[in-house]
């Protein structure tokens, strides 16, 4: 049987990494964050576009299933693109740098 990322629909390939639906960042507020089923397997670049996408509050309030992630607007542009990259395709993200720089301000 072939294995999907969820996000991008390619087959598993590359490396592969959980992301937690509804973020660690809030594990007080709730014990679903560690949850089986609060747990998603997908591309490493897939991840990576996520976290410089969305903000941790934005995916606990919002972006917290495959359905709502995957329906934005700037992850279907992304789906688009990373589906004619090699499944192995990873390029770090700078927006992910820069928002980090910006909350340790």
């Amino acid at each position: 049987m072939e294995n999907k990322c969820p996000i991008c629909g390619r087959e598993d390939g590359g490396e592969m990494q959980d992301h937690h639906l509804k973020p660690v960042t809030f594990k007080s507020r709730t014990k679903e964050v560690h949850n089986k089923e609060n747990f998603i397997r997908i591309h490493k670049v897939c991840h990576q576009k996520i976290h410089a996408t969305f903000s941790e509050h934005d995916l606990f309030s919002h972006y917290h299933t495959v359905e709502r992630l995957v329906e934005s607007e700037q992850m279907e542009k992304f789906i688009k693109w990373i589906g004619k990259k090699p499944l192995d395709y990873y390029d770090k993200n700078h927006q992910t740098k820069e928002r980090k720089r910006k909350r340790k301000r």
